[in-house]
């Protein structure tokens, strides 16, 4: 029936088909002819892939629109599905709007039918049909992106008026490619058992080399299609974990540039909300082995919202793991970038709420110690926001029922701003904090004040004896002595800068 309606279409003039007779055989035709199924992980090499701005150069010319759905019957309704989605594997270049005009808006109407056929979950999807949408994705999305011309790991979070991303002529074609991919896997007429077989392991890495695009439109889409691609193929959950690991450790540990890793880290957000409890230790090992040295690229602040969200949800799942993450970001904690100590404070706030109190006295020590550094940076922001955690009631709460411990630890910190820091507001908010520890326990205050002045005072006596032991070391140097006596001179007072 296919074949009769399909021999009453117009055919192609004779010079076309002397044309076409004579034209060598294009790369994806011999691909098509020998079965290949391109990036769904048959071969080892793959199919070779471009530049992100041009599909494949394979272009054949004159093609023609097939007969809509509603015009055949039921029973070929599959095939004519698998011979428009083959006509769809024509690729055309778009960098040139003027080039194949005809030709590409006969691809776009057949993509757009095929979308609403998807839509309509007519019938279920047999092997080949899977086989050959696989086959057609595979051409048309998978390529290799240009060399990077800019580095994204150049600042925080900054934008720069010539960082603007790069977007690809072919978007509105691509994204009916994804929106079609996207519905098909979404289908409930795709048996996910049949599908896994093309929609494998090499099919899936080649969708998450598609995230180091430079264009935000093709991430998002990318994103949902792997998050419901996820949630269909259980068997190859493990592998999507593993993978996305492998992405973060070279990102962490080597290359530090990479456009997609927002969007990965809010993929895993929803992934770790679904782990089940207890946590598994693999889930543990990627929190710290993977989500904490996320913390050390220079770029964090590109996807600093979305790492956040990943390890308070490790948090809320288990909150034994809250003092790991306190001792982890203050393992990786930046020394000269004030805005990323502005973004590690405002992570730890939101740890500090969720915080057992058990917990946290694990980690009070050390964690005040790097606030009071805070409280003390001439960087106005970072003094600020340290200073802004006493805003916080449970933190509050916190320092109260430990003060004995943390007082000791803030109180010079805390003088020191009192008496030295430049900023107005820095001062003020200094000032209260210590007010507020003074009506809290004014005896365990003024122990602190008095030790405080001690310390003082030996510092004080100990440049004193510093100062006397280089004029001592000045006089000696300045006197012209025998030889033989050089050492009963320099001997002493060497051995007083010692002590």
């Amino acid at each position: 029936m296919l074949r009769q309606i399909l021999s009453k279409l117009p055919k192609k003039s004779s010079k076309t088909d002397s044309a076409e007779s004579t034209r060598p055989e294009s790369p994806l035709t011999q691909q098509r002819s020998n079965g290949s199924t391109a990036g769904l992980g048959k071969s080892s090499s793959g199919p070779k892939r471009t530049s992100s701005v041009v599909f494949p150069a394979s272009v054949v010319a004159g093609i023609e629109p097939l007969v809509p759905f509603k015009d055949v019957p039921n029973a070929e309704k599959m095939n004519l599905f698998v011979s428009k989605v083959s006509l769809c594997c024509v690729t055309f270049d778009f960098s040139d709007p003027s080039k194949n005009t005809l030709e590409k808006d006969v691809k776009r109407q057949t993509l757009l039918e095929l979308v609403d056929f998807v839509a309509s979950g007519a019938m279920r999807f047999s092997e080949p049909a899977i086989l050959a949408m696989c086959r057609m994705c595979a051409v048309n999305l998978f390529r290799v992106f240009p060399p990077y011309y800019r580095s994204n790991s150049s600042s925080v979070g900054e934008n720069d008026d010539n960082d603007d991303p790069m977007f690809d002529p072919a978007w509105p074609h691509l994204q009916i490619v994804y929106d079609l991919l996207l519905r098909f896997i979404n289908s409930t007429c795709l048996d996910a058992k049949v599908a896994k077989k093309y929609i494998d392991h090499s099919f899936i890495l080649r969708l998450l080399d598609l995230f180091d695009t430079e264009d935000p439109r093709e991430r998002d889409c990318l994103k949902t299609i792997l998050h419901r691609a996820y949630g269909k193929f259980m068997v190859h959950r493990p592998f999507i974990r593993k993978s996305l690991s492998n992405i973060f450790y070279r990102f962490v540990f080597e290359t530090e540039k990479h456009n997609g890793i927002a969007e990965l880290l809010e993929i895993f957000g929803s992934i770790i909300s679904g782990f089940a409890l207890p946590l598994k230790e693999e889930h543990k090992i990627f929190l710290w082995r993977v989500l904490i040295p996320l913390h050390k690229p220079k770029s964090v602040g590109v996807y600093f919202q979305q790492l956040s969200y990943c390890v308070l949800q490790f948090i809320e799942k288990e909150p034994r793991l809250a003092s790991v993450v306190i001792k982890g970001i203050l393992k990786y904690w930046p020394i000269t970038n004030s805005q990323k100590e502005v973004m590690f404070l405002g992570e730890l706030e939101e740890i500090l709420e969720a915080i057992s109190m058990v917990e946290f006295q694990k980690v009070m020590v050390p964690l005040f110690w790097r606030i009071g550094c805070c409280i003390n940076s001439f960087h106005f922001q970072v003094a600020e926001r340290a200073l802004f955690l006493w805003n916080n009631d449970q933190i509050i709460n916190l320092i109260a029922h430990n003060r004995l411990v943390i007082l000791p630890i803030i109180f010079p910190a805390l003088e020191k701003n009192a008496h030295n820091h430049w900023n107005p507001g820095v001062l003020n908010l200094t000032l209260n904090i210590r007010k507020m520890f003074s009506e809290m326990d004014d005896a365990l205050y003024l122990a602190c004040l008095d030790q405080l002045k001690e310390d003082e005072e030996k510092l004080s006596l100990l440049a004193e004896q510093r100062k006397e032991a280089w004029h001592r070391l000045e006089y000696a140097a300045s006197l012209k002595p025998m030889t033989g006596n050089t050492a009963v001179l320099v001997t002493p007072l060497a051995t007083s800068i010692a002590c």
